[in-house]
């Protein structure tokens, strides 16, 4: 699959999730060892162990290669999910309507965006190559702050480079990815639309069925 078809599918994906796809594109070597990851690591060596981690639990899944999406999803929970602000990303996307939903709704909300996001993301790596690489550009924030930008170019040799930024924030376990960018398209700002009109048609637990229905 070309990039830009690659492209295409994210952009798709977007318009109902994004966020997995760039999470796990790197190239280490098939059988690389499980790389540490360290949430309190400087922000780019913390993302890179992450995405290492990821692909490489693809490559050595037969079944994941061949685009079986059960076994993607499992390892999407094990390897990539742990490093997710899922409460986060799920509230910056419902916006205002966050505060008027119960703390059953706001729960419940998370748990079906989290399917969203794991139904997009193994999606996602059935698109992986062998010749999928990413390369983080040097970090030029502050390491000690409690958000942080990391960008990164997507690379395949049969296709255009395309520019993925990753937002993080600090948790009391560290880094977490809670936000995505890829080719000026934002998950969250994508999303916080979707949810509003959705609220607006039917209300929370119709957004919160919506997404049920499609997981």
């Amino acid at each position: 699959m070309s990039f830009p078809a690659f492209l295409l599918f994210l952009r798709r994906t977007i318009s109902p999730c994004l966020l997995g796809a760039a999470l796990a594109l790197s190239a280490p070597s098939a059988g690389a060892a499980e790389r540490p990851v360290d949430p309190r690591a400087i922000p780019n060596d913390f993302l890179e162990a992450v995405a290492n981690n990821m692909l490489d639990a693809v490559k050595a899944d037969p079944q994941a290669l061949q685009g079986d999406a059960g076994h993607i999803a499992a390892l999407v929970r094990r390897y990539a999910l742990p490093y997710i602000d899922m409460n986060k990303t799920t509230r910056l996307a419902a916006g205002r309507y966050w505060r008027q939903a119960s703390a059953a709704q706001q729960d419940a909300l998370v748990k079906a965006f989290t399917g969203t996001l794991i139904r997009t993301y193994s999606g996602a790596f059935t698109r992986v190559t062998s010749g999928t690489q990413i390369t983080l550009q040097p970090f030029r924030g502050d390491p000690k702050a409690d958000d942080a930008v990391v960008r990164s170019t997507i690379s395949q040799q049969n296709g255009p480079a395309i520019g993925v930024d990753y937002r993080l924030t600090q948790s009391d376990n560290g880094w977490k990815v809670y936000d995505l960018n890829v080719e000026g398209i934002w998950l969250i700002q994508n999303y916080r639309n979707q949810f509003a009109s959705e609220i607006n048609r039917s209300g929370i637990d119709g957004l919160i069925s919506a997404l049920n229905a499609k997981n």
